[in-house]
């Protein structure tokens, strides 16, 4: 069974950055165009690679945009110009689709989530989800955040185009409510261009919510997976991605996508990144004590010395191997006297002085 988001939420997350690989949350969305074949493979492919939630968006079109909304995305790669005509083209899954979509998740070890775009997807979707995800275009919808922070359960909050106010008072109405929450940066700009993906706000919302576990939602194009390997960086402890069966489809969600072989390779570099972060903890390694002994010095005689020498900088010199006194107390050795007769380049030991 792969990692439970509710586990992390209890633990309060480690705000340290890498200092456990982000929760991945491959956002399939609504990529499978109507087919739940499409959909259910979504969740194979996505466990396949390495994703601890496979996440969904439940809506109607008809409760979510009027019917002569303009588009906000590229049309190059998505030419319907109408949201309301392009969600009208993937909202017909219903109950069933999203029980047995729950229910592979279920059978795979990956947790199911669905983002709700009105009032009844969310009551429906709440008997299937542990946690909810209320998207960027959502966080000044106080009836619709008020409704799903009244389930108590934790909420991914997105943050792309708001500025601090309008999340100041979104996070006051979740907290009002009394459930758990997390935000997540984003930038709600379809595709994401690199210049443009301000990973820095990542630090600026873990400074203006010091309480608050912070991730980030990706709509860039990943040619080379940087902005989700820096995002882990910089502290985004959760990262949802959205995810295809191919990338080379038409449409909106498909051509910025991750598919299996990529998600498995960010789940790699990931995995290594916290490998090479390793401990947070000063100390000596254990692997570091055999270069400790031989690398470091010790304080060496520069001369002969003989018996009741007062000992002075002069007599000493500092050399490899760290078998003797260290030179981090020359200060303690300056003054004493020679208790036998020192060869040059002798090792100098607490007994061979007085």
């Amino acid at each position: 069974m792969k990692r439970s988001i509710m586990d992390l939420f209890a633990a309060g997350f480690d705000r340290r950055p890498l200092a456990f690989r982000p929760f991945i949350i491959a956002e399939a969305g609504v990529n499978h165009e109507g087919s739940l074949e499409t959909a259910l493979r979504h969740v194979d492919d996505a466990a396949d690679a390495g994703a601890d939630a496979v996440k969904f968006q439940t809506y109607k079109a008809e409760h979510l945009a009027v019917k002569d909304s303009p588009s906000y995305w590229d049309l190059s790669q998505e030419p319907t110009t109408s949201q309301f005509a392009l969600f009208k083209k993937y909202d017909t899954f219903g109950e069933a689709e999203y029980r047995a979509l729950k229910q592979r998740c279920d059978e795979r070890g990956v947790a199911f989530m669905s983002t709700p775009f009105d009032a009844r997807s969310a009551e429906f979707i709440n008997e299937l989800v542990d946690v909810h995800k209320v998207s960027s275009s959502d966080l000044t919808n106080k009836p619709l955040i008020d409704q799903i922070a009244s389930y108590g359960k934790p909420i991914l909050l997105s943050t792309g185009a708001s500025d601090s106010e309008e999340i100041r008072r979104a996070v006051g109405w979740i907290r009002d409510r009394g459930a758990p929450l997390a935000l997540l940066h984003c930038v709600l700009n379809y595709p994401t261009a690199e210049p443009d993906a301000a990973l820095g706000r990542i630090v600026s919302l873990r400074e203006e919510h010091p309480d608050v576990p912070i991730g980030y939602s990706d709509h860039t194009v990943p040619a080379d997976l940087e902005a989700l390997v820096v995002a882990a960086a910089l502290g985004a402890c959760v990262i949802e991605k959205h995810f295809t069966h191919d990338r080379t489809l038409k449409g909106n969600d498909h051509y910025h996508a991750l598919d299996k072989e990529l998600l498995a390779r960010l789940v790699e570099r990931l995995d290594r990144a916290v490998t090479l972060v390793g401990s947070f903890d000063l100390g000596v390694l254990d692997h570091e004590s055999t270069s400790r002994s031989n690398a470091r010095r010790s304080l060496v005689t520069a001369v002969p010395v003989k018996a009741g020498t007062v000992l002075r900088h002069e007599h000493l010199t500092w050399k490899r191997p760290a078998r003797g006194i260290s030179p981090a107390d020359i200060d303690s050795v300056v003054g004493r006297v020679a208790a036998r007769d020192l060869d040059e380049d002798q090792v100098l030991t607490w007994e061979d002085l007085l």
